[in-house]
């Protein structure tokens, strides 16, 4: 049997299905203004979800012909009515309030994001990752964790079959470098944006002369160049590195006692030596 209404009002409680619901409570002390649907649900038309085949892999799209991939599934709004043409409407989601995610293993990912390559996900505000791999994103955005931060990628030059895995510099202090050629000149000219970033007191420079003993030195420098001079005026060829300290964050603190880096002491930037809000926490 089924109805077909224009508009349904419901004072009490919505129920689809016969199972009970605890959360919205049965009987006397139901919740007024509560729903509960067994499931599966697609709210929006649902012509953008992809059903995998019965018994499969679940993480696994498949056809069209096979069970629904998930209990609640939410599309865009395809409804052609005048007020459903808004920039708004485009989102298939929103909430406002806190969200809980609690995985339990029944598939391979508790949260899967898939997009474009732009902004997949977007967080303003303070988030945390808690997963005990460090393949994943544990605590990455609190602090980082005393194991290597490593890339992994297929082998660019061995291909599919093959794996090429770096690691992260680190040292004791919130570093950035430079590095290039010098040919013909006799200045290394430092990134523009560098006077705003670094302490000019920091720079460190490492020359190698190419091809023959140039016995190049550093003359002096300021917030924009490296002045070099060599030996009876030779041309200089040489490779540079140039290492600075970042000033747009407080020093480093390297050593402190504490159990977890929540101990971490932040210098006070209240102090003229410490002018800036922003830690060297991670995150």
């Amino acid at each position: 049997m089924s109805f077909q209404l224009d508009d349904v009002q419901v004072g009490g409680q919505l129920r689809v299905g016969t199972g009970i619901c605890n959360p919205i409570k049965e009987g006397d002390y139901k919740i007024n203004g509560s729903a509960h649907i067994e499931g599966p649900m697609v709210v929006g038309l649902g012509k953008e979800i992809k059903l995998g085949a019965v018994g499969g892999d679940p993480d696994d799209p498949g056809d069209t012909t096979g069970a629904a991939p998930a209990n609640l599934m939410v599309t865009r709004c395809y409804n052609d009515d005048r007020d459903c043409f808004t920039p708004a409407i485009k989102k298939a989601l929103q909430t406002e309030g806190n969200v809980l995610i609690n995985g339990d293993d029944g598939t391979k990912n508790a949260l899967k994001i898939t997009g474009s390559r732009s902004h997949q996900l977007w967080v303003e505000g303070n988030a945390y990752f808690d997963h005990p791999n460090i393949g994943d994103l544990s605590k990455r955005f609190t602090t980082a964790d005393e194991k290597p931060k490593p890339f992994d990628m297929v082998h660019p030059s061995r291909g599919e079959g093959s794996r090429l895995r770096y690691a992260c510099l680190e040292g004791p202090e919130v570093g950035v470098y430079c590095r290039g050629r010098v040919r013909r000149g006799k200045e290394i000219f430092l990134p523009k944006y560098w006077k705003d970033l670094v302490r000019v007191n920091s720079i460190s420079v490492q020359l190698q002369p190419i091809g023959a003993h140039q016995d190049v030195i550093v003359k002096r420098w300021d917030e924009e160049k490296i002045y070099l001079q060599s030996m009876g005026g030779m041309p200089i060829d040489c490779f540079y590195h140039v290492y600075a300290e970042r000033k747009d964050v407080n020093p480093l603190v390297v050593e402190y006692s504490g159990d977890s880096w929540e101990d971490y002491p932040d210098p006070d930037y209240n102090d003229p030596q410490f002018q800036y809000e922003v830690n060297t926490i991670t995150g």
